[in-house]
């Protein structure tokens, strides 16, 4: 039976209400601005205070923000894992189709902004940092470079993508009901990066000074960092669900709401 005009208006108010863009849009600008921001604070600080860990400009600059970074990570962490978990829906059971789709949007939202995370501190502050230790000889495990990358950037995916996991788990019952594998690989793999930093760093105080992007040191970061592809497969029961949702049941329901 074809839809009249009224029920593709109600159809059309429906998908309004349920592809809401401005998250995304807030998540993007808001990362693109941290971003700025950082590499700014490098522009600026780098060259002129952190090439001498002993000085107290160093002290400063850099040891400073390291501190208030690991922080401000874990503080990070532990509240939005703490408010996803406090208001989370303790009735999914009874969780309407037009509220889930609109639930699972959010989520590819979220997964969005976390690729870009990805991006920036997997790829190009990870390459930046290759290229400053093949540049400046330094005298600390925590270069600028180093301080910026490991201490801000790879936390800041991770905390982002638990927070993803978090929501799926708690507001999506096609999570919610045991754990999605491809989600597990891809939060745990990517978060692993931050603890392979210990390994590299102690390689190469100890093993390997050569900074080589491809050296043994740094595969770990490839094998963890490719756990990012995982993002494909959690896409894709996200696209499951969301035929199971918009079949001609849920779009009749849909519609009617």
């Amino acid at each position: 039976m074809s839809m009249t005009k009224a029920e593709a208006r109600s159809a059309a108010r429906s998908a309004e209400r349920i592809i809401d863009t401005r998250p995304v849009l807030i998540g993007v600008l808001a990362l693109m601005f941290f971003v700025a921001f950082l590499r700014l604070y490098e522009q600026l600080f780098a060259w002129r205070f952190g090439l001498d860990s002993f000085s107290p400009e160093f002290q400063l600059y850099w040891m400073g923000l390291l501190q208030f970074a690991i922080l401000a990570s874990c503080l990070g962490a532990v509240g939005l894992v703490g408010f996803l978990w406090r208001t989370r829906d303790r009735d999914l059971a009874n969780l309407g189709a037009s509220a889930e789709t609109r639930r699972l949007v959010y989520l590819v939202q979220w997964l969005l902004v976390f690729s870009l995370a990805l991006f920036w501190g997997l790829s190009f502050f990870s390459e930046q940092t290759a290229v400053w230790h093949m540049t400046a000889v330094r005298d600390t495990d925590f270069t600028p470079s180093n301080i910026i990358t490991f201490y801000i950037a790879y936390p800041l995916f991770s905390i982002i993508g638990l927070g993803a996991f978090f929501y799926a788990k708690t507001r999506l019952p096609t999570f919610a009901k045991g754990y999605s594998l491809a989600f597990v690989v891809l939060v745990v793999g990517v978060f692993m990066t931050i603890p392979n930093v210990g390994f590299n760093e102690w390689g190469h105080t100890f093993w390997a000074m050569d900074e080589g992007f491809a050296g043994p040191l740094h595969w770990g970061f490839v094998f963890f960092g490719w756990m990012s592809l995982a993002t494909f497969g959690v896409v894709l029961l996200i696209l499951r669900r969301l035929h199971e949702l918009l079949g001609a049941d849920a779009l009749e329901q849909l519609y009617r709401r």
